[in-house]
């Protein structure tokens, strides 16, 4: 992501220095001062919208309010709205979920400290800080038989927490329900990868 961030920044900085270069009357000192102005204002603007390629760039320089040093505990649970079976808990290690044969696996679970920083920094650079604590439907219509999926974060810190309840069916915007559903498949893709290494 980064790696992006400083080619569209090269790219538009070479466009428009390639563009000023065009009028001969400026010097090179002063071409290079007002691409970089303008290239700058330019990634503020996006910066400020919420642009993708500047989502990491603007963690970097905001606080965030939770810190790593801090953390507790990570807990995750999902599952039909009237039964969440599937849960982990960092704390404990307690980790339970139903196979592909319905079949309820309990079993430990450990995260080791470089899958909890990408927990954390994933948290900062999707925005789950600033997620509503409820996102669940107010339509409790059952579509085609298939019951929606209800999902749990919880990012336990000493001073804080915080808790998401999300609901595939929610109805919020787009983009809030595109950052749950990233969260959630990232949340899913430490744990498989952790039960793997576990496995070795």
């Amino acid at each position: 992501m980064l790696l992006l961030i400083f080619v569209f920044a090269g790219l538009v900085f070479g466009t428009i220095y390639f563009i000023i270069n065009l009028i001969n009357k400026y010097s090179l000192k002063t071409k290079l001062i007002v691409s970089g102005l303008i290239s700058g204002l330019i990634f503020f603007i996006f910066y400020i919208s919420g642009f993708p390629l500047t989502a990491y760039y603007r963690q970097i320089f905001e606080d965030s309010p939770y810190e790593l040093t801090e953390f507790k505990s990570f807990v995750f649970k999902y599952g039909v709205r009237d039964s969440m079976v599937n849960t982990y808990n960092s704390a404990t290690g307690e980790y339970q979920y139903l196979n592909n044969r319905d079949s309820l696996i309990k079993t430990h679970l450990y995260l080791n400290r470089s899958e909890i920083l990408y927990l954390h920094h994933k948290a900062g650079e999707l925005g789950f800080w600033d997620f509503p604590s409820n996102e669940l439907s107010k339509d409790t219509t059952i579509l085609g038989g298939v019951k929606p999926l209800r999902y749990l974060m919880q990012f336990n810190y000493q001073q804080k927490s915080k808790t998401v309840l999300f609901e595939t069916s929610y109805d919020g915007s787009e983009n809030l329900r595109a950052a749950n559903s990233k969260m959630i498949k990232e949340i899913e893709k430490v744990l498989a990868e952790a039960e793997d290494r576990q496995k070795k």
